[in-house]
């Protein structure tokens, strides 16, 4: 048994985190949730910082921690597991290099090789070269990349990153996101986001967790396309519309009349379901229609191609808009068959 394998029971105050989650070796798997789901709990718990209440953890086939008989706690540094956050951490008074060099000397490798190795790892994250930079003289992007080659250079079995590129620009972050691809390979790795675009480049499966459970998993783009939740739903930018089978389409608890590009996937009425389109293949229109329903604005952002308006019932991107709506203002949406899909609710 290689990789992570795991069972999570931390209790908090409001909830109880309950995850089982597991890794292949060298596979990333993207964990996604609202905030205070317990993203954040279960990357601590495993990498020792929080204990369980319930659970185990195993890595590369070794039992970490275990809270039934027999008792394991492995203490956070024997583990094999190392966690990169928001922050970098960087120790201050010590170089690029001598940050990257820390984790392999205290290993017991050689100084001159552990330095060596760290040079090596700087340039694998674009800083060759900057090795003798202290933390203070580098940007938050050079940072960060000094706290992968760090976390990287101690040739942890389990990679944890708790969103590592949230603080930064975009053009940083998507710089960062296509190196950490890169250097991951090979490595099992567990990554929090909030962004689904990490999700794609970084992860082959998804683990979505709302109040300490996990609601969703499987392939990334599989549970992007099919949400099964507002939350997941909210991060593929998606409209979705729960219902229930009916007449081969789906029925909302409003009345509201949907039909897809295939007949719903229920053998019987009433069966639960929800309809997702995306915002884009929405329009506002005249009145009562086909696959059309009424929705009062609830706000309008401008876009890059437009604006996006809000509705009481889904959003709709429109571009080059010679009209402009209020909120409160009522309006009817359309949208057309081929572009509803139907998701089976569990």
């Amino acid at each position: 048994m290689s990789g992570l394998q795991a069972r999570v029971v931390v209790d908090r105050a409001r909830f109880r985190v309950d995850v089982a989650l597991d890794a292949d070796a060298g596979e990333t798997v993207a964990i996604m949730g609202p905030s205070g789901a317990g993203k954040s709990t279960l990357l601590d718990a495993l990498a020792g910082l929080v204990p369980l209440n319930g659970g185990e953890v195993v890595v590369a086939g070794r039992t970490v921690e275990r809270v039934a008989a027999p008792r394991v706690h492995t203490p956070p540094m024997h583990r094999g597991v190392v966690l990169l956050g928001q922050d970098p951490r960087l120790f201050p008074h010590l170089s690029a290099r001598e940050n990257v060099a820390f984790g392999p000397r205290a290993a017991g490798t050689p100084a001159a090789q552990a330095r060596s190795d760290a040079d090596a790892w700087l340039s694998r994250v674009g800083l060759g070269g900057l090795g003798t930079r202290m933390p203070r003289e580098l940007s938050g992007g050079e940072q960060q990349r000094v706290a992968i080659a760090r976390a990287l250079a101690a040739s942890p079995r389990v990679v944890l990153l708790d969103e590592p590129l949230v603080a930064l620009d975009p053009v940083t972050a998507s710089e960062i996101r296509g190196m950490l691809r890169e250097q991951l390979v090979g490595v099992t790795t567990v990554a929090v986001t909030h962004d689904a675009g990490d999700a794609v480049a970084l992860a082959e499966r998804l683990f979505v967790i709302e109040a300490g459970a996990v609601v969703q998993s499987g392939p990334v783009r599989e549970v992007l396309a099919a949400p099964a939740s507002a939350f997941v739903a909210s991060v593929a930018d998606m409209n979705r519309m729960p219902g229930v089978s009916a007449g081969g389409g789906l029925t909302d608890a409003a009345g509201r009349m949907l039909r897809g590009a295939e007949a719903a996937p229920a053998a019987r009425e009433g069966v639960g379901l929800a309809a997702v389109f995306r915002p884009g293949d929405v329009r506002i229109v005249g009145g009562a229609g086909s696959n059309a329903w009424a929705a009062t604005v609830v706000r309008v952002e401008p876009t890059v191609a437009g604006m996006r308006v809000h509705t009481s019932a889904g959003m709709v991107d429109v571009s080059h808009a010679t009209v402009s709506w209020s909120p409160g203002e009522s309006v009817w949406l359309q949208v057309d068959p081929s572009r509803v899909r139907f998701v089976r609710l569990s």
